[in-house]
């Protein structure tokens, strides 16, 4: 019998271990490496599980003037940027405290953001060009200034990319833009310097807190960086052209050591044997691990889901299912303090208020459900803008959290029971969607209000669905709990008796 007291130990053992640091994990599809035809951009958000999220719609604004302020919203440091004249509406979903680190989001004219994977650049490197936390962009930062003011994922792209060489990094990211055309990932090298590179359309890109990007060609339109990238690598002794060869932003720019052959390449390895069953990589290599890759087989939404929920099942490095492992060294894609993750999806050949969808799962990802919030829908529920960084019981992002907090007091026996639900629940709506989506593209064609608020009503519905779902399933685990707890307790007395 797992006891109760057993139980709590494992649990705080087990979230030691999976909580060491900020982190995140991302994977971009190509529109042909997708089953569907579909752009995917998946990232799952870690660092806090007292983290509350907030669900958040900015309204179009005209006639601005003054300048974004980090410092107002009592945000990371005090960087500031001039405001749009005209700001576009879009989504975040934002840290409770500050409405900032809006995490995913779509602008009105279709331009997507999902930042940021964090990562890390070389002490050599940053000994030459320190990153300006004082005043640099952050992750605080980013959805909002590209969201609010960007018509292209490109436009997007070097608009950051400009602020990181005039104004500096705050600190080490990387971040993905996608439209609905392409999708572009840009990576930080220092305080200054940075590297960006349009995914191939038939690939698809996996990275864990590293710098990934490599090849850069200043004459290849699919890429972009800081205008003396190469040079100031060479000046400072980061890049020697005559001993390295051809200029590796990675290797010039990035860390790689001793903790990225634990903590990133399995990460990144997984990914990679998932899709490509039939590559073999030493693990030992992770910086020769293919930067793009053409998948075995397409990929789906269901199966970059799975890439999020991954902790190596199966495997002895499975620190959930064979028992709470404290010690496991392979850090999984799925870690408790995942706070939010999510899959931005765009259709091109669909109107944007059905081609462009974000589904996103609170909390850790392998034991929550990821609900479609369509780039349609009108508001959000009054309990989608609740929530701190103390448990309650109406916010959202609590429902979901006490579930998982619960559910890992006895992985093993109560994981398969929530997963089983979610699952049965995902392949419901997937139903539901396709019937959903085909009414709305008959009905708009002669009312689209009528079209507009339906499709309104549709995901009004869902979002109730999995919330009450939710609260089901914590009722239902609570009761399994409370047995197990009462019968370690009657057979601890009873043996005393004896």
């Amino acid at each position: 019998m797992f006891t109760f007291k057993k139980c709590l130990i494992a649990l705080s053992i087990n979230l030691a271990v999976v909580s060491s640091g900020f982190a995140c994990t991302t994977l971009l599809v190509g529109n042909e490496a997708s089953a569907d035809g579909s752009m995917l951009v998946a990232r799952s958000a870690d660092s806090d599980a007292l983290k509350a999220q907030h669900f958040v719609i900015h309204p179009a604004k005209q006639n601005q003037t003054g300048v974004y302020s980090t410092k107002a919203h009592n945000g990371a440091n005090d960087f500031t940027w001039p405001l749009p004249k005209n700001s576009l509406r879009y989504t975040t979903v934002p840290n409770w405290k500050t409405q900032l680190h809006g995490a995913t989001g779509f602008n009105e004219l279709g331009v997507g953001v999902s930042g940021t994977e964090s990562i890390f650049a070389s002490p050599k490197a940053l000994a030459a060009d320190p990153y300006v936390e004082d005043k640099g962009i952050t992750e605080d930062d980013i959805p909002d200034i590209l969201l609010s003011q960007s018509k292209t994922a490109r436009e997007a792209v070097a608009l950051l990319g400009h602020i990181v060489e005039t104004v500096g990094a705050g600190e080490g990211f990387g971040v993905a833009v996608v439209d609905e055309n392409e999708i572009w990932y840009l990576e930080t090298g220092s305080g200054h310097q940075w590297m960006a590179q349009r995914l191939p359309n038939n690939q698809y890109f996996a990275t864990g807190n590293q710098g990934r990007l490599q090849d850069y060609d200043p004459k290849n339109p699919d890429m972009m960086a800081s205008k003396n990238l190469i040079q100031f690598a060479t000046e400072k002794g980061l890049y020697e052209p005559a001993k390295d060869g051809k200029f590796n932003f990675s290797k010039a720019y990035t860390r790689d050591d001793e903790r990225d052959r634990t903590y990133n390449d399995p990460r990144v390895w997984t990914i990679q044997k998932e899709f490509n069953p039939s590559v073999n990589q030493d693990m030992a290599k992770g910086r020769e691990f293919p930067v793009f890759m053409t998948p075995e087989k397409k990929m789906t939404l269901d199966d970059v889901k799975a890439v999020l929920r991954n902790h190596y099942e199966g495997t002895s490095h499975d620190p959930y299912t064979n028992g709470l492992n404290g010690k496991e060294p392979w850090r999984p894609v799925s870690v408790f303090r995942t706070y939010e993750a999510h899959v931005m999806q765009v259709r091109p050949w669909l109107p944007k208020e059905i081609g462009e969808t974000t589904y996103i799962g609170l909390g850790m990802a392998d034991l929550t459900a990821f609900v479609p919030y369509y780039s349609g829908l009108k508001a959000y529920p009054a309990n989608y803008t609740m929530g701190s960084d103390k448990a309650d019981d109406q916010s959202i992002y609590w429902k979901y959290r006490k579930l998982q907090t619960l559910t890992m007091t006895d992985y093993p026996k109560l994981a398969p029971i929530v997963k089983k639900a979610y699952k049965a629940w995902e392949d419901k709506v997937a139903k539901e969607q396709k019937e959903v989506e085909a009414e709305y593209l008959k009905m708009a064609k002669t009312d689209k209000p009528a079209a507009d608020k339906m499709l309104n009503d549709f995901n009004l519905r869902i979002m109730a669905d999995a919330e009450k779902l939710t609260e089901d399933l914590t009722n239902q685990l609570f009761t399994i709990r409370t047995k197990d707890i009462q019968s370690d307790i009657f057979f601890a007395n009873a043996a005393k008796k004896d």
